[in-house]
């Protein structure tokens, strides 16, 4: 008996071995797939057509305007193509992206291709493209700028709830959720969302074929059809990926077989954040956004 529970320890110590090594073995060749996938170098070092997309709600992102500034300065990035769907977000963040695309394009041509939605400061950041492609049931449009402060003092009267506020002039803090907004705190807010909206109309006039009583015309905050924006002026043509490929090649000479690559940081960033992306997964944090200050965003809840 003895002998027989040797055996059968030594040969179930064999097999744990063997299982290991396996699972070592494996471990290994996903690391080594891991490793490859995330230092390989972009395009093979060749030229290749950049492109990143703007999704979501925007905001002022650095790290996306620095890699902006790296397709600027690379030779090997021969044009920046755009790709965009949302519906806007922050005054700066969107004047930063257009400002970021105009940079790109005096070094390269930058087309925008327009997917679902590019309303409000979407399309202030499009229209630092050389040209805007949008499909024909594309939601573009929506110039404008709006600021909400939401109100809750009928309901602090109704707990019996009363707030003191010590401040060191009558417009700081104004507007302000717990107080009622004054003749004077909704005139300077009032001034804030002209500056802006005048901001976004100049830059419109300057970058589209429109004079400004043209694009005020159209800058009540409606939005319009990729189809309707095409005629109006804020769009060039309809099409999309394929299309913006077509342009860039027929006026530009870049090959319509060259390699596009995804370059927004999240994608392409360090090559040891990759690796942890890679094996831990998404990040589980989602963004929101606060619904003060000023935005060019549209949504139908906010019209």
């Amino acid at each position: 008996m003895a002998v027989l529970a040797t055996i059968r320890h030594t040969r179930l110590n064999r097999q744990l071995r063997l299982w290991r090594l396996i699972a070592l073995c494996a471990a290994a060749v996903a690391l080594a797939a891991v490793l490859y996938s995330a230092a390989k170098p972009i395009a093979g070092g060749g030229d290749y057509v950049a492109r990143i997309h703007i999704e979501g709600i925007i905001h002022d992102d650095r790290e996306l305007r620095q890699r902006l500034n790296e397709i600027a300065a690379d030779d090997h990035a021969r044009a920046l193509l755009v790709f965009i769907d949302s519906s806007g977000g922050s005054a700066a963040g969107s004047e930063a992206l257009y400002t970021a695309m105009r940079r790109v394009s005096t070094a390269k041509p930058v087309v925008t291709v327009m997917g679902a939605t590019a309303a409000s400061g979407a399309y202030m950041a499009a229209i630092g493209a050389d040209r805007i492609f949008a499909r024909n049931a594309t939601v573009t449009g929506s110039i404008g700028v709006i600021m909400q402060a939401p109100q809750v003092t009928g309901l602090m009267e109704s707990l019996g709830i009363e707030v003191d506020i010590m401040r060191s002039g009558p417009l700081k803090t104004v507007p302000n959720p717990v107080e009622q907004l004054t003749p004077a705190g909704r005139a300077a807010a009032q001034k804030l969302v002209d500056e802006i909206f005048a901001l976004f109309v100049d830059m419109v006039a300057e970058r589209r074929p429109l004079n400004r009583a043209e694009v005020i015309a159209l800058a009540d905050g409606r939005v319009f059809t990729g189809q309707s924006a095409v005629s109006n002026g804020l769009v060039d043509a309809i099409g999309g990926e394929a299309a913006a490929r077509d342009w860039l090649a027929d006026q530009h000479g870049i090959e319509r077989d060259l390699a596009v690559i995804d370059r927004n940081p999240e994608r392409d960033g360090d090559w040891l954040d990759r690796i942890a992306g890679r094996m831990l997964g998404e990040s589980a944090v989602t963004e929101s956004l606060l619904l003060d200050g000023l935005l060019t965003v549209w949504h139908p809840s906010l019209q």
